[in-house]
């Protein structure tokens, strides 16, 4: 499969749109504001280094124009993540940034959002609602092409199983993208899904159930990393040869990746960072009026052994 380079990408020209956005604002005078700009973000969690690193880039990003920002942890809770809501609304923000915990459950809160004026748009997983704009992974993309990558890797014939996780859209995306990815192997056969809910210790539980269950398994993917590396070691104590792929990109899996004769082989990377820069710039720009994209997929990448080194978010 060939990938854009990165100067020429989408993600790329996407991501320099945001910045420049940001850029002008930085530059604006200080009577173009009578009070800095207030935002507002609400995650579904920060238990998570993906998250962790979109709430740094944000809180940097918005320091660059002087405005205030707010961040809120749902902790997959949606009636929480309302709550969240209409506690900023309260405060008056500018703009909202939503990463919701539940795509339906949130449409409430970005209701009340849009009656009050502030630009809302959603980020990693979209929201149903008025949102002005979406910003988020190509996630079936990256299902597909970790699943074809472990595929090829098991020689194309061997039985495979995928570590799902919460049913959230990003997830849903994954696991189909993976299933159709998949399918372009006709010996390549998927005999289990199973709910590792994203956490290394329900992960490798699950794991250890599946190996126990398939002994002729061969591979394995993980929808995310933080499952992933309750996956492998389940995989690495039972001393199998089964090969693990995942999604993410994040400094833990990339780490593993690199071991030697590591059984974790590939993870596709997202871009968070990228993705909470190019959604601040866009909510600014449709702040000043300007007509923008409904919704702006960014670009993911496969990372293994052979490019891992120096990969980072």
């Amino acid at each position: 499969m060939t990938h854009a380079s990165p100067a020429s990408s989408p993600r790329h020209a996407a991501c320099m749109a945001a910045l420049a956005a940001l850029a002008v604002a930085a530059l604006l005078p200080a009577a173009a504001h009578a009070a800095p700009l207030r935002i507002g973000m609400t995650f579904q969690e920060l238990n998570n280094p993906y998250f962790v690193t979109m709430q740094k880039a944000l809180t940097d990003a918005a320091a660059t124009i002087g405005a205030q920002v707010v961040v809120t942890d749902a902790h997959h809770d949606v009636s929480k993540q309302v709550s969240d809501v209409e506690d900023m609304l309260q405060k008056k923000i500018d703009i909202l940034l939503v990463n919701p915990t539940d795509s339906t459950g949130i449409q409430s809160a970005i209701t009340q959002a849009k009656k009050a004026g502030a630009v809302v748009v959603a980020v990693d997983a979209n929201a149903n609602g008025p949102v002005d704009s979406f910003v988020g992974s190509k996630n079936y993309d990256a299902g597909v092409m970790s699943c074809e990558y472990l595929a090829k890797a098991i020689g194309g014939s061997g039985e495979v199983a995928i570590l799902d996780g919460i049913p959230v859209v990003p997830i849903l995306e994954r696991v189909r993208g993976c299933k159709a990815g998949l399918a372009k192997f006709p010996n390549v056969k998927l005999v289990d899904t199973q709910n590792g809910k994203q956490e290394r210790a329900t992960a490798l539980s699950v794991t250890e159930n599946m190996i126990s269950a398939h002994p002729n398994l061969k591979g394995i993917f993980s929808v995310n990393d933080g499952g992933s590396m309750g996956a492998l070691a389940a995989i690495e104590g039972s001393g199998k040869d089964i090969k693990l792929t995942s999604v993410d990109g994040a400094p833990e899996a990339i780490a593993a990746i690199q071991k030697p004769n590591s059984k974790f082989i590939e993870t596709t990377a997202q871009f968070p960072a990228d993705q909470v820069r190019i959604a601040l710039g866009i909510a600014i720009a449709r702040k000043w009026g300007a007509t923008v994209p409904k919704a702006i997929p960014v670009d993911v990448k496969v990372v293994d052994r052979g490019n891992a080194k120096g990969f980072s978010w």
